[in-house]
């Protein structure tokens, strides 16, 4: 009976390492998008999800979590095991911004994340239905300083569409602008509304609206990046609008809940470093107004650490919450 016990003994002991070092992944992995189907992080995450799947031997499968400014995809994700397993693809919208518009702060998006990879950053498009006659962002900022004022809409409440806006609000007419935000449930409803005219004026990440600028369905206002866009060349920055203030990024990646052990980040950061070298990836992303950079983990981290410095005095003077 010993030698059995003894032998059984030796027999788990060698086992106990096979297991605790067991190939990762060996099942699918989810990839949250805190926005439904159709907007910026969606189309990000749809491009980057079949070859990282490719790469990594099993499959990628987008789950579309939309709600509470990007709350609802980035709670589920800190509440996942830290196996590798469930990953979100991050933005400004559930990171830089959720925690100051909402009353009670749902997560830490510093602690309480595995901050993976950085896989670019795309401005906002402020643009304008045709119908409404607004050709220029001063000729918005005209229809804010009036009365009646002038509705906005969004991809949702606290998205960095409805921030841009109140941000912008505040500063035209002496801080006494008057646009009134119309929140939807992602880029793509909005998108439906801008294009019947049921709205005048849309604000969102850029990715999906340059073909609809180009093909003369939306009119581009001005982008918030530092420098035009080489997608839509003829379209002005804010700053050259007469907006300087007004300059936003909105950057993409992918993160993990904390504690993700690091030979599973190792391999997703390699993998993802992989994807982001293929010239299909590279295009998709570039058509829709994406700028890569390689960045390491270290600096996607600081990244996302710098960009809540950054939006925290921006969000607290909108005065927008939720």
């Amino acid at each position: 009976m010993n030698n059995l016990i003894r032998k059984l003994s030796a027999a788990l002991m060698l086992a106990t390492p096979m297991l605790a070092t067991a190939a990762y992944p060996d099942k699918p992995i989810k990839l949250i998008v805190t926005f439904a189907p159709g907007g910026a992080s969606d189309i990000v995450a749809r491009t980057i999800a079949e070859p990282l799947g490719q790469k990594l031997g099993q499959p990628v499968i987008v789950d579309n979590r939309p709600g509470a400014g990007g709350s609802v995809g980035g709670l589920a994700t800190v509440q996942a095991a830290p196996d590798g397993y469930t990953l979100m693809m991050a933005n400004s919208t559930p990171l830089s911004i959720g925690p100051f518009v909402l009353d009670k702060q749902p997560y830490d998006p510093v602690k309480q994340f595995t901050h993976v990879f950085y896989a670019g950053s795309a401005p906002v498009l402020f643009m304008a239905s045709p119908k409404a006659g607004i050709n220029t962002l001063a000729d918005l900022a005209k229809q804010a300083a009036t009365k009646d004022g002038i509705p906005f809409g969004s991809g949702g409440p606290a998205s960095i569409g409805h921030i841009s806006g109140e941000f912008f609000k505040s500063l035209v007419a002496g801080g006494q602008g008057n646009m009134q935000h119309v929140a939807y449930k992602g880029g793509a409803p909005m998108t439906t509304d801008l294009l019947g005219g049921q709205i005048s004026v849309g604000i969102d990440v850029i990715t999906a609206f340059v073909p609809l600028v180009k093909g003369g369905q939306v009119k581009a206002l001005a982008v918030t990046s530092a420098k035009r866009s080489p997608l839509l060349p003829d379209v002005p920055t804010t700053a050259e609008a007469g907006y300087p203030k007004l300059r936003i990024d909105n950057y993409f990646g992918v993160s993990g809940p904390a504690g993700l052990p690091k030979e599973v980040t190792d391999k997703l950061y390699a993998a993802l470093a992989e994807v982001l070298t293929m010239p299909t990836v590279l295009k998709k992303l570039e058509e829709n107004g994406i700028v890569y950079a390689k960045l390491s983990q270290a600096e996607c981290a600081a990244l996302v650490a710098s960009q809540i410095a950054d939006w925290a005095p921006i969000i607290k003077a909108t005065g927008a919450k939720l």
